[in-house]
């Protein structure tokens, strides 16, 4: 089985430098690590942060600020 050039020109007329150029350019490319994908943000339905709650604080109105958090 024959194997497919690893370039092909389809156009002109490159001398080797040019080809060279363009494949140091390609394997660079190709060897360079990838940027890491950005984490989507979490869902409110699986955010366990969700049913913790802060500590109630003995105290004047502590009742108020437990039921209505600022």
């Amino acid at each position: 089985m024959r194997e497919r050039p690893f370039l092909r020109v389809v156009r002109g007329e490159p001398d080797d430098i040019e080809l060279a150029a363009l494949t140091a350019v390609l394997a660079a490319a190709a060897s360079a690590p990838r940027k890491p994908e950005k984490p989507r943000p979490r869902s409110s339905w699986s955010d366990r942060l969700a049913l913790l709650r802060r500590p109630v604080h003995p105290g004047e109105g502590a009742w108020r600020a437990s039921a209505f958090p600022r």
